[in-house]
């Protein structure tokens, strides 16, 4: 019964696909990078649902909601917690980065290094008007918040209500039937990953990377654990909890992979519609923990490696740069390095060619960046429900008690989808 009960267990399958495709890529990198288009595939067959779920979600929570005060002020509250979390990863990141100093003794001679052309010809002038206009989710999220205003205060709004909440039910259950093929995509990823940039990659900067994913473990469990904890909500039991999404950002390096399922869960644990509908799609374009710790570090990183003193001044500097920069990382193609390219150039003192250096680990990196962005948003809305009284604590607790049920409603929806077609 157990090992049935295994078989069924997308965790499993998507853990079993990882460690498939990290040893695909190191035994036979050739096939390995072929796997690539499972990945991207995967990815973008998932980014079709999210403006479609946006739009619902914060459509019929709006709507459901009636007070438009609430509203605004739901999403006032989200942008400041944005801005003085991601403040504190920034701060921390630079904090830590001078204490561990991975870049001293690091010979730049002996690293393989890459080429920057395709990202230096990119360094842009941050532009909000040009975030917005190249952040699709931005759009979709404004649109959203605008129809849904203008839903809630028309007389005959009951049957476009109606049909708007069929359509969610069965976006849902399409979206549950194409994570199935999570497992596809995590291996396809995972093995180009390898596969094109091999362990022995890691090995000349291996005390960043390290120091990497210590400073954002340290962020997750440090930061993150204590605001969850002031609503006297368990880190480790939300983490067990969205597990699956974990690893599917961890296959894929993407946090968009698992950025739907995430909204559904979060609903289904207690948080109200409209706090989720707001708060995880502006979360994915101004809440980018991981991303903001990761600029910081590679920023000192690099002046550390070319001995480039960087007085008070000019890391006060850099912190203000890159409150404004990181909030670019979600809309711009190749954003990590557009955007630390960005940062370089502005501070003037650290040479551009320096990101040649990153470019072999980035990837490996990038998987810290994309989970600790995917845990920043979730508990960000578990906090914002809390504080405006939006969170049903016995769903909380039905939800992480019986994990294994909510997992088993996959299952249960694709039999109805295959009932229902009959």
């Amino acid at each position: 019964m157990k090992f049935k009960s295994l078989l069924t267990n997308l965790t499993f399958w998507v853990l079993a696909a990882i460690t498939t495709g990290a040893l695909l890529g190191h035994f036979s990198p050739a096939q390995a990078v072929k796997m690539d288009f499972l990945g991207k595939g995967f990815i973008q067959i998932v980014k079709l649902f999210i403006n479609p779920i946006i739009f619902l979600t914060i459509t019929l929570g709006i709507v459901g909601m009636g007070d438009l005060k609430k509203v605004g002020k739901v999403g006032a509250k989200a942008l400041l917690y944005f801005e003085v979390v991601t403040t504190f990863a920034l701060l921390i990141g630079v904090v830590v980065a001078n204490l561990i100093n991975p870049g001293e003794g690091v010979v730049t001679s002996s690293l393989e290094k890459g080429d920057i052309s395709a990202y230096s010809g990119k360094v842009m002038d941050f532009s909000w008007l040009q975030f917005f206009l190249d952040n699709l989710t931005l759009q979709v999220l404004l649109f959203s918040v605008l129809f849904g205003m203008a839903l809630s205060k028309y007389g005959g709004k009951e049957r476009i209500v109606q049909g708007l909440t069929f359509l969610s039910k069965y976006v849902f259950r399409a979206l549950h039937l194409v994570m199935m093929l999570a497992p596809i995509g995590a291996f396809g990823g995972m093995a180009y990953t390898i596969g094109k940039y091999g362990i022995d990659t890691l090995l000349p900067l291996a005390k960043l990377m390290g120091t990497v994913y210590a400073t954002m473990a340290l962020f997750i469990f440090g930061i993150l654990g204590l605001i969850l904890r002031s609503y006297k909500v368990s880190l480790w039991r939300f983490l067990n909890y969205i597990r699956e999404e974990l690893l599917i950002v961890l296959g894929t390096s993407s946090s968009e992979a698992a950025l739907p399922s995430l909204m559904e869960k979060l609903e289904r644990m207690g948080c109200s519609k409209p706090v989720v509908g707001l708060v995880v799609p502006a979360g994915y374009s101004f809440n980018l923990d991981g991303t903001t710790i990761y600029l910081s570090m590679a920023t000192i990183f690099l002046a550390q490696v070319f001995n480039v003193h960087l007085t008070i001044g000019q890391i006060l500097s850099l912190i203000g740069i890159l409150m404004v920069t990181s909030k670019g990382a979600a809309g711009v193609t190749g954003s990590g390095f557009v955007v630390l390219a960005s940062t370089l150039t502005a501070i003037k003192v650290i040479p551009l060619e320096g990101l040649a250096l990153l470019l072999g680990v980035d990837r490996f990196m990038s998987e810290a960046r994309a989970i600790t962005n995917f845990i920043g948003n979730g508990v960000a809305t578990i906090w914002l429900a809390n504080n405006e009284k939006e969170f049903d604590r016995e769903k909380m607790n039905y939800a992480f008690a019986n994990i294994k049920e909510t997992e088993d409603i996959r299952t249960d929806n694709l039999t109805d989808i295959s009932q229902s077609s009959q």
